[in-house]
């Protein structure tokens, strides 16, 4: 009985070379999918590639923990990372993936000229990880309304540094799908404006968030959850469904809805960093639920922040 082997993706780290391949691609007529992730992979990451599989010919998961997106008070010094482990998830993946773009630095210019003692960080008040270390980076894409609420609260560069970098992800893979998972909301309709807003010829898909069989939906940083923290944890997914059924029973007062939830975690020992109901496309905030919203809720467990939401369709 013949046995197929698992498929082993090319492994790209110049951006050059990604260029190439992405055109080499094109000039053979076929379509391009991405699926930009921070590594670490899990569940959610790997249902991202199959929606991929679905709607184009070749598949490019970029593993790339950016910089430009931490404060220097974040966690991107100890965000887990498990190359080799993701090698092997992807390839465990039915069809694969066909390239890892895994490139060291995006934002290397090759300019040993670059003054460091004179580069301006005001940049509005806000200063990312890359910022910090001076790499003379200066061009920002900013989604200026959508970005100020929910997470743009207590992360402000957060959004600033995501647009980026996948502005320069699209700009170097150059695909025809870009495939992000809904779990991050906020940011995933921030992609979807800035493709409409600078005319990028991409269709940004929302995947919808992939939960573990207890209903905690999936992250690379749950790792960093004690058992006890995981378990209290459940509290916000558990009270986000609890919401979405009151509202189909016709409680609609977002207040109310809000104050209940806010309470069930907080009673899990859950301190909330937002729980905000708001519109599917403009994310602003709504007092009475009369059209499609989404509840967002972000909230800390011990030292780990955990962001979860819920579509409430009427």
């Amino acid at each position: 009985m013949a046995t197929t082997s698992a498929k082993e993706p090319e492994i790209i780290t110049d951006k050059t070379q990604m260029r190439k391949w992405s055109r080499a691609m094109r000039s053979q007529g076929k379509s391009i999918g991405l699926v930009p992730t921070m590594g670490f992979l899990h569940e959610g990451h790997l249902s991202l590639i199959k929606e991929s599989h679905r709607r184009t010919n070749v598949t490019v998961v970029s593993i790339y923990v950016n910089p430009g997106q931490f404060s220097p008070s974040e966690d991107l010094s100890t965000y887990p990372s498990d190359f080799h482990g993701d090698l092997l998830k992807l390839m465990a993946v039915p069809g694969g993936v066909d390239v890892v773009f895994h490139p060291h630095d995006l934002y290397d210019y090759n300019n040993n000229n670059v003054n460091k003692d004179t580069i301006d960080e005001k940049g509005g008040g806000l200063v990312s990880c890359l910022e910090e270390r001076r790499a003379g980076h200066e061009t920002w894409v900013r989604v200026e309304k959508l970005e100020k609420g929910l997470c743009g609260k207590s992360r402000p560069v957060f959004f600033r540094g995501v647009a980026t970098v996948v502005a320069k992800l699209f700009n170097i893979v150059d695909p025809d799908f870009a495939v992000f998972g809904k779990k991050d909301y906020q940011q995933f309709r921030i992609l979807q404006r800035m493709v409409r807003d600078l005319d990028f010829s991409i269709e940004v898909i929302g995947s919808e968030i992939t939960r573990d069989s207890d209903g905690l939906a999936l992250s690379s940083r749950n790792v960093h959850l004690s058992p006890e923290e995981r378990e209290k944890a459940l509290s916000i997914n558990r009270s986000l469904f609890r919401a979405k059924s009151n509202v189909e029973k016709g409680q609609v007062n977002c207040k109310e809805l809000r104050d209940r939830v806010i309470q069930a975690i907080s009673e899990a020992g859950g301190r909330i960093d937002y729980a905000e109901i708001v519109d599917q496309e403009s994310l602003e905030a709504v007092e009475e639920i009369k059209s499609p919203v989404v509840f967002c809720i972000a909230a800390w467990f011990g030292k780990v922040r955990l962001v979860d939401n819920m579509e409430i369709d009427v």
